[in-house]
């Protein structure tokens, strides 16, 4: 890439000053930085500018925007959450401020966020806007057709009192087009697919998990999963329905699958090649016996990649470790390990600590087909990926969920990004090279400081949590950040994000004694914005929404005492009124709160249940 102009800074006569121009450089020989074994892959900037201007260079196009990013970082302007409304920028009086030193390379490779909740077109390109600007490098479009994410949004799936859009496939694929173009127009690097194949080689398109009315065509019978003696979709949802791998149609068809849509998209940084989205679904006939599903996958897997080989695609293939694939291959292993990706999913695993790693770990259970039990504690979960690790010295990152669901529990949000933070910093000791974050975009309530330490811990992990939080709260809060931080700090000591994750007896003593004083807390807490914050702000914004928490947060809490107390139908009632209440202020906090996936976390997971009106939506 040629030098640009960045920025030109005009004395009284309007003869440029103060000029920065951009370039992708070799910063190892031009610069002697580190050098980087891909420099497409890997980030690498440095900043130098001073009188009469400077330069931002990085290994690539990508590097050079998190280059300039970070230079408006160093200028004192703030990024605080998804969306223009939420970014700040310091008045700066004197031409000394813009001069700038700083060089930097990524801690990690992998920072991304995949995709999931209900979200609009605006809300996803917001959030795509967003990701440079905080250091994240790569963004992850669930399945082939990420319909079902942005369909819940239009159809106001679970909130009765919208009225349903029309939202056809046809949109959806408009739509992701333009997301496709959005990531690529960033240089991020694209993640795509993931489960759902196992629907498409049955001849089902995969885009949601929701069952269909139409059976199982008796032609396809025989590639379907033997269970229990039948051979059909796992609970009617197609997505959810593992294959039978030694069917050599089977082979074929997925094989195939794969191989076409990859020719169709070059676009396509990252294939995610996954299988069945349930566990205790795997094939039971004598044939798939003989072996195991890790095994089954390697070789579908190796078939995938010679048959890309052949065509000259050079596309990088994620590999996933969930469920029945956390156990590692007895016999096959990959033939061309270059080609693929690793993802560690620790789906089950607890968020009220971070990983503590340790020289060994406890060998993993026996394998029992369809009788698994997954892992919860992190010292289990790390004990599959160790196992794995013993076979595949590849490249590879964690698949984790914080803000997926566990963050719901954590109702001032400083909790979890502590756990993020943490967790973060642990990658490196686990063998890891990255972290992409499988969670809702609207996540952002009370506000947005998990994403916000989680991209800025990632590009650098030594920077310390607490020099990242307080530089946010000061930011998000003004001159009431020391209070609005003691408060929500308070609200995550009294919380627990396992529970609300369904995890442990709902009626629990311990949980019911935290919520009494959070309930005091939140009662006692007068969110008024300091009088010094202009009403156009950021902080604005954030004190309006601290102000709709408080409401929230003793709607939520009053239901989650009686739970944990075990009068299950009271918080039953007071479940449904702080579901009216965050129904009615949707469209005013749109951007902050996924109404859709909060209550199907609490109706799914809490022990919440779903009132007629509200399964209507559905």
């Amino acid at each position: 890439m040629m030098p640009e102009a960045l920025i030109t800074f005009n004395n009284e006569s309007y003869e440029a000053d103060f000029t920065i121009c951009l370039a992708v450089s070799d910063l190892h020989h031009q610069y002697q930085m580190k050098p980087l074994p891909d420099p497409y892959l890997d980030d690498q900037y440095i900043i130098q500018t001073g009188p009469g201007g400077g330069t931002i260079a990085g290994s690539n196009e990508r590097s050079v925007l998190l280059g300039v990013y970070q230079y408006l970082h160093l200028l004192g302007c703030r990024f605080l959450a998804p969306g223009r409304q939420y970014e700040s920028a310091p008045l700066l009086t004197n031409i000394e401020d813009l001069y700038q030193s700083c060089q930097k390379t990524a801690s990690l490779r992998h920072r991304g966020v995949c995709i999931e909740g209900a979200n609009s077109l605006s809300n996803i390109i917001d959030f795509i806007d967003w990701l440079p600007k905080l250091g994240y490098n790569g963004f992850f479009l669930q399945f082939k057709l990420p319909y079902t994410f942005m369909a819940r949004w239009y159809h106001h799936e679970l909130n009765p009192l919208l009225k349903p859009e029309d939202f056809p496939v046809e949109k959806a694929e408009e739509y992701t087009k333009i997301l496709q173009e959005e990531i690529k127009k960033r240089g991020l690097l694209l993640h795509q697919a993931g489960h759902g194949w196992t629907g498409e080689a049955l001849g089902f398109p995969s885009s949601d998990w929701k069952s269909v009315k139409a059976t199982l065509p008796a032609e396809k019978k025989q590639m379907a999963a033997l269970l229990n003696g039948k051979r059909d979709f796992f609970h009617g949802i197609p997505i959810n329905t593992n294959l039978c791998y030694s069917n050599p149609e089977v082979i074929r068809a997925f094989t195939e699958q794969v191989t076409n849509y990859v020719k169709e998209r070059p676009d396509i940084d990252y294939l995610h090649v996954w299988l069945a989205d349930e566990y205790n679904n795997v094939c039971e006939c004598d044939a798939c016996r003989k072996t195991t599903l890790p095994d089954q996958y390697i070789c579908l897997l190796n078939q995938v990649d010679r048959q890309l080989s052949d065509m000259g695609i050079a596309t990088k293939i994620v590999f996933l470790l969930y469920q029945e694939l956390l156990w590692p291959p007895k016999h096959e292993y990959f033939h061309n390990p270059d080609r693929f990706v690793l993802m560690f999913a620790p789906i089950s695993r607890t968020f009220e600590s971070s990983y503590q790693i340790k020289d060994s770990y406890s060998d993993i259970p026996e394998y029992k087909r369809n009788q698994i039990i997954l892992p919860i504690n992190l010292d289990e979960n790390m004990a599959y990926l160790k196992a794995w690790q013993k076979q595949f010295k590849g490249d590879s990152f964690v698949y984790d969920y914080p803000l997926g669901r566990a963050h719901y529990g954590d109702l001032g949000y400083h909790h979890i990004s502590r756990v993020i933070s943490e967790d973060i910093k642990q990658i490196e000791k686990m063998g890891l090279n990255g972290y992409v974050s499988c969670q809702e975009l609207r996540s952002f309530f009370p506000n947005s400081l998990p994403n916000y330490v989680m991209g800025y811990t990632l590009f650098d992990t030594s920077c310390r949590f607490e020099d990242i939080r307080d530089e946010y709260f000061q930011a998000a809060y003004g001159s009431g950040w020391q209070c609005a931080l003691q408060y929500l700090s308070l609200l995550s000591d009294l919380c627990s994000c396992d529970y609300f994750n369904g995890k442990g007896e709902r009626k629990d003593e311990k949980i019911a004694a935290n919520t009494k004083q959070l309930l005091d807390a939140v009662e006692h807490f007068l969110p008024e914005r300091p009088a010094d914050i202009p009403a156009q702000s950021p902080a604005n914004l954030f004190w309006k929404q601290l102000d709709y928490h408080k409401d929230y947060s003793l709607r939520l809490g009053k239901a989650l005492l009686l739970l944990s107390e075990g009068h299950t139908e009271k918080a039953q009632l007071c479940w449904n009124e702080f579901q009216q209440l965050i129904c009615e202020k949707e469209t005013e906090f749109q951007s902050c709160l996924d109404v859709y996936r909060i209550t199907e976390v609490s109706s799914k997971y809490t022990g919440f249940h779903l009132e007629s009106r509200l399964a209507a939506t559905l």
